[in-house]
Protein backbone atom coordinates (compact mmCIF):
# COMPACT_ATOMS: atom_id res chain seq x y z
CA UNK A 1 0.00 0.00 0.00
CA UNK A 2 2.54 2.55 1.11
CA UNK A 3 4.90 1.42 -1.90
CA UNK A 4 2.08 2.25 -4.39
CA UNK A 5 1.18 5.60 -2.67
CA UNK A 6 4.39 6.73 -3.12
CA UNK A 7 4.86 6.09 -7.13
CA UNK A 8 1.65 7.46 -7.48
CA UNK A 9 2.40 10.52 -5.02
CA UNK A 10 5.75 10.90 -5.51
CA UNK A 11 9.18 11.01 -8.18
CA UNK A 12 10.45 8.18 -5.36
CA UNK A 13 14.25 6.68 -6.27
CA UNK A 14 15.88 4.35 -4.66
CA UNK A 15 20.03 4.18 -4.84
CA UNK A 16 22.05 1.49 -3.90
CA UNK A 17 19.57 -1.28 -3.11
CA UNK A 18 22.61 -3.92 -3.08
CA UNK A 19 23.84 -2.86 -0.66
CA UNK A 20 21.42 -4.28 2.27
CA UNK A 21 22.30 -7.48 3.12
CA UNK A 22 20.09 -10.04 2.86
CA UNK A 23 19.76 -11.83 6.30
CA UNK A 24 21.46 -10.93 9.98
CA UNK A 25 21.38 -8.25 12.58
CA UNK A 26 21.18 -4.79 10.87
CA UNK A 27 20.54 -1.00 12.22
CA UNK A 28 19.44 0.78 9.82
CA UNK A 29 20.50 4.90 10.47
CA UNK A 30 18.63 7.54 8.62
CA UNK A 31 18.80 11.63 8.52
CA UNK A 32 14.76 12.98 9.31
CA UNK A 33 12.95 15.25 6.96
CA UNK A 34 9.34 13.89 7.80
CA UNK A 35 6.72 11.97 9.47
CA UNK A 36 6.46 9.63 6.39
CA UNK A 37 10.26 8.58 6.67
CA UNK A 38 9.57 5.08 8.49
CA UNK A 39 7.43 4.13 5.80
CA UNK A 40 9.76 5.68 3.08
CA UNK A 41 12.24 3.91 4.69
CA UNK A 42 10.25 0.20 4.99
CA UNK A 43 9.34 0.63 1.46
CA UNK A 44 12.71 0.95 -0.11
CA UNK A 45 14.23 -1.41 1.92
CA UNK A 46 13.17 -5.69 1.18
CA UNK A 47 13.41 -6.03 4.93
CA UNK A 48 11.34 -5.71 7.95
CA UNK A 49 12.48 -2.18 9.71
CA UNK A 50 11.76 -2.16 13.55
CA UNK A 51 11.26 0.74 14.23
CA UNK A 52 12.73 3.19 17.58
CA UNK A 53 10.67 5.97 17.91
CA UNK A 54 10.36 8.89 20.22
CA UNK A 55 7.30 8.41 22.93
CA UNK A 56 5.64 11.24 22.35
CA UNK A 57 4.70 9.46 18.81
CA UNK A 58 2.62 7.06 20.88
CA UNK A 59 0.35 9.80 22.26
CA UNK A 60 -0.30 11.32 18.87
CA UNK A 61 -3.20 10.78 16.19
CA UNK A 62 -0.89 8.56 14.09
CA UNK A 63 -0.05 6.23 17.06
CA UNK A 64 -1.91 3.16 15.21
CA UNK A 65 0.68 4.17 12.13
CA UNK A 66 3.35 3.89 14.39
CA UNK A 67 2.63 0.88 15.79
CA UNK A 68 1.19 -0.58 12.72
CA UNK A 69 5.01 -0.54 11.74
CA UNK A 70 6.03 -2.44 15.12
CA UNK A 71 7.46 0.55 16.84
CA UNK A 72 8.80 0.61 20.43
CA UNK A 73 8.93 3.68 22.39
CA UNK A 74 12.01 5.78 23.53
CA UNK A 75 12.15 8.92 25.86
CA UNK A 76 14.74 11.59 24.23
CA UNK A 77 17.52 13.21 25.51
CA UNK A 78 18.91 10.32 28.12
CA UNK A 79 19.57 6.82 27.93
CA UNK A 80 16.50 4.76 28.10
CA UNK A 81 17.72 1.38 29.23
CA UNK A 82 14.05 -0.16 28.19
CA UNK A 83 14.23 0.98 24.96
CA UNK A 84 18.02 -0.35 24.77
CA UNK A 85 17.07 -3.60 26.19
CA UNK A 86 14.10 -3.89 22.85
CA UNK A 87 16.45 -2.35 20.48
CA UNK A 88 19.34 -5.35 21.67
CA UNK A 89 16.40 -7.17 21.39
CA UNK A 90 15.50 -7.16 17.69
CA UNK A 91 19.30 -7.15 17.18
CA UNK A 92 19.65 -10.56 18.72
CA UNK A 93 16.76 -12.26 16.57
CA UNK A 94 18.93 -10.88 13.68
CA UNK A 95 16.42 -8.24 12.70
CA UNK A 96 16.37 -4.72 11.49
CA UNK A 97 16.57 -1.85 13.57
CA UNK A 98 15.53 1.64 12.39
CA UNK A 99 16.28 4.58 14.13
CA UNK A 100 16.88 8.07 13.52
CA UNK A 101 19.96 9.13 15.27
CA UNK A 102 18.44 13.04 15.21
CA UNK A 103 15.64 12.25 17.31
CA UNK A 104 13.54 14.32 15.50
CA UNK A 105 12.64 15.85 12.40
CA UNK A 106 14.62 18.65 11.03
CA UNK A 107 13.27 21.85 10.54
CA UNK A 108 15.50 22.74 7.47
CA UNK A 109 16.00 19.78 6.18
CA UNK A 110 20.26 19.85 7.44
CA UNK A 111 20.94 17.23 9.41
CA UNK A 112 20.87 18.28 13.25
CA UNK A 113 22.68 17.41 15.97
CA UNK A 114 22.57 13.29 16.95
CA UNK A 115 22.01 11.79 20.23
CA UNK A 116 24.30 9.53 21.51
CA UNK A 117 21.76 6.13 21.59
CA UNK A 118 22.75 4.89 18.20
CA UNK A 119 26.11 4.96 19.09
CA UNK A 120 25.61 3.33 22.21
CA UNK A 121 23.65 0.46 20.47
CA UNK A 122 26.37 0.14 17.14
CA UNK A 123 29.49 -0.45 19.87
CA UNK A 124 26.85 -2.87 22.73
CA UNK A 125 26.11 -4.71 19.48
CA UNK A 126 28.53 -4.73 17.22
CA UNK A 127 25.89 -5.38 14.21
CA UNK A 128 26.40 -3.76 11.29
CA UNK A 129 25.08 -0.27 10.52
CA UNK A 130 23.61 0.39 7.28
CA UNK A 131 23.54 4.51 6.62
CA UNK A 132 20.38 6.04 4.61
CA UNK A 133 20.48 9.50 3.29
CA UNK A 134 16.84 10.94 2.91
CA UNK A 135 16.75 13.88 0.08
CA UNK A 136 12.77 15.38 -0.99
CA UNK A 137 10.40 14.00 1.62
CA UNK A 138 10.25 17.38 3.13
CA UNK A 139 8.38 18.55 0.15
CA UNK A 140 5.51 16.16 1.53
CA UNK A 141 3.30 18.62 2.60
CA UNK A 142 -0.27 16.95 2.24
CA UNK A 143 -2.29 16.80 -1.16
CA UNK A 144 -1.32 20.05 -1.81
CA UNK A 145 2.12 18.93 -2.53
CA UNK A 146 1.08 15.75 -4.44
CA UNK A 147 -0.03 17.49 -7.93
CA UNK A 148 3.86 18.47 -8.33
CA UNK A 149 4.35 14.63 -7.34
CA UNK A 150 7.85 15.84 -5.51
CA UNK A 151 10.97 14.10 -6.19
CA UNK A 152 11.92 11.61 -3.48
CA UNK A 153 15.37 10.05 -3.09
CA UNK A 154 16.49 7.32 -0.56
CA UNK A 155 20.21 6.55 -1.12
CA UNK A 156 21.33 3.44 0.95
CA UNK A 157 25.08 3.38 1.35
CA UNK A 158 27.70 0.44 2.96
CA UNK A 159 27.07 -0.77 6.25
CA UNK A 160 30.35 -0.71 8.29
CA UNK A 161 30.66 -1.97 12.06
CA UNK A 162 32.40 -1.49 14.79
CA UNK A 163 33.59 -3.90 17.47
CA UNK A 164 31.65 -4.87 20.42
CA UNK A 165 32.60 -2.82 23.53
CA UNK A 166 31.78 -4.45 27.06
CA UNK A 167 31.67 -2.45 29.97
CA UNK A 168 31.33 1.68 30.55
CA UNK A 169 31.78 3.68 27.26
CA UNK A 170 32.75 6.85 27.99
CA UNK A 171 31.01 9.83 26.54
CA UNK A 172 34.00 10.66 24.78
CA UNK A 173 33.62 7.61 22.73
CA UNK A 174 30.26 8.03 22.19
CA UNK A 175 30.64 11.39 20.62
CA UNK A 176 33.42 9.94 18.64
CA UNK A 177 30.99 7.21 16.81
CA UNK A 178 28.40 9.16 16.59
CA UNK A 179 29.76 11.25 14.35
CA UNK A 180 31.28 8.64 12.41
CA UNK A 181 27.92 7.48 12.11
CA UNK A 182 26.76 10.40 11.01
CA UNK A 183 29.33 11.39 8.69
CA UNK A 184 28.71 7.73 6.33
CA UNK A 185 24.90 9.35 6.04
CA UNK A 186 26.08 12.66 5.48
CA UNK A 187 28.28 11.50 2.88
CA UNK A 188 25.56 9.83 0.74
CA UNK A 189 23.42 13.25 0.75
CA UNK A 190 23.37 16.35 -1.52
CA UNK A 191 25.48 19.07 0.39
CA UNK A 192 22.69 20.90 0.82
CA UNK A 193 21.36 18.39 3.51
CA UNK A 194 25.14 17.51 5.03
CA UNK A 195 24.44 20.10 7.69
CA UNK A 196 26.57 19.85 10.99
CA UNK A 197 28.03 16.96 9.84
CA UNK A 198 29.40 18.60 6.32
CA UNK A 199 33.37 17.53 6.58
Amino acid sequence: GVRLLLVLLTQWEIHGKENVPENGPLIVVANHLNFVDPPLLSASIPRRITFMAKEELFRSRGRAVIRAFGAFPVRRGKLDRQAIRQAMRVIEHNDVLGLFPEGKRSQNHEIGEAEFGVAFIALRSGAPVLPIGISGSENIKGLRSIIRRPSVTVTIGQSFAFDREEGKISKERLGQVTDIIMGHIAKILPTSYRGLYDK
